[in-house]
């Protein structure tokens, strides 16, 4: 095993589920430091509160982890997760935890909020300038940014990089069903990213996700769908994969923080890593430069294949 803070366990059925090998004392992440904020009712969204959580033993703050609910959901007790406190705590991140919900209107299975560029994407850099503020860690106004969601969550990160993707560090796309932009622009599919589906989920949000990997991964995207064959509208597996997918990246696209400033972001070209097959769901490294097309994924190590690996084919897997 390598210093990854996960370790194996086999529930039920031999399914693989990755939980916390604890690196840090159990005071040091129930403690840290917790902040709160509200901005003002917007555009495309009524009300966007925010709470930050980092660890005492981070002087500075290297990224940002933004726990977003499903739709018009409070993500904020999400900082207080063992599983997300131990990964920020070990990397000296800070974790945000969001809620931001839609104004009243007819058709509530669209979370208007997701369309970040009206507004709600700046409501989030701003409650990060303020919390920076607060907390006095000036780094987090400007931070790079680790996006984790479930459904309408997901959502939003694929419009957020699509919007911003110089802020963005990875993110996922976790079995929603309404997005806003189609064909990403460039900088945007160079940011690593995993699109999730479950297999039991509705018809119309797995075409959808699958949909948006194929225009974009046919542009370059450095992207991997991964489905979870048993799973319906589910978190599932894909955090614990996420988790190990963020771990990886954080180590390729992070270079070295300016005193009181964010870290700097690296480029990952896109003939390293590993290239999965769909079809076969088997991997090999990516040494030569291809033609992307939608039956391949990108994947950035060879342990987050061999997670994405196991996830496709609903087999254990030992980090």
């Amino acid at each position: 095993m390598n210093s990854s803070w996960f370790r194996r366990s086999l529930p039920p059925l031999a399914i693989m589920t990755l939980i916390l090998m604890p690196r840090v004392a159990h005071s040091q992440v129930s403690e840290g430091t917790t902040l709160e904020d509200t901005e003002l009712p917007g555009n495309n969204y009524d009300k966007a509160v925010f709470k930050l959580w980092y660890p005492p033993n981070a002087a500075q703050v290297q990224a940002v982890v933004v726990l977003m609910p499903g739709s018009n959901g409070d993500g904020r007790p999400t900082v207080d997760d063992p599983f997300w406190r131990d990964f920020a705590a070990h990397h000296k991140l800070a974790l945000l935890g969001c809620q931001i919900t839609d104004k009243p209107h007819e058709q509530n299975f669209i979370e208007q909020y997701a369309d970040v560029s009206q507004g709600s994407g700046q409501a989030l850099l701003n409650g990060l300038v303020a919390l920076a503020k607060k907390s006095q860690h000036p780094e987090l106004a400007q931070a790079p940014l680790f996006l984790w969601g479930m459904s309408a969550g997901g959502e939003f990160n694929y419009e957020f990089v699509a919007w911003k993707p110089e802020r963005v560090v990875a993110f996922v796309v976790n079995k929603g069903g309404i997005y806003y932009t189609a064909l990403t622009q460039r900088a945007a599919r160079n940011v690593p990213g995993i699109l999730f589906i479950g297999g039991k989920d509705l018809e119309s949000r797995i075409d959808t996700i699958t949909g948006l990997f194929a225009i974009n991964r046919r542009g370059g995207a450095l992207w991997a769908l991964a489905e979870e064959p048993s799973a319906a509208h589910i978190v599932g597996r894909s955090r614990d994969v996420a988790a190990i997918f963020f771990e990886d990246v954080l180590k390729l696209r992070l270079g070295e923080p300016n005193a009181g400033g964010p870290a700097t972001l690296r480029s990952i070209a896109d003939n390293t890593g590993f290239i999965g097959d769909l079809k076969s769901k088997t991997f090999q490294p990516a040494v030569e430069r291809k033609t992307p097309t939608e039956s391949t994924v990108w994947l950035p190590t060879e342990r987050v294949a061999r997670a994405w690996q196991a996830m496709e084919t609903e087999k254990p897997f030992d980090p």
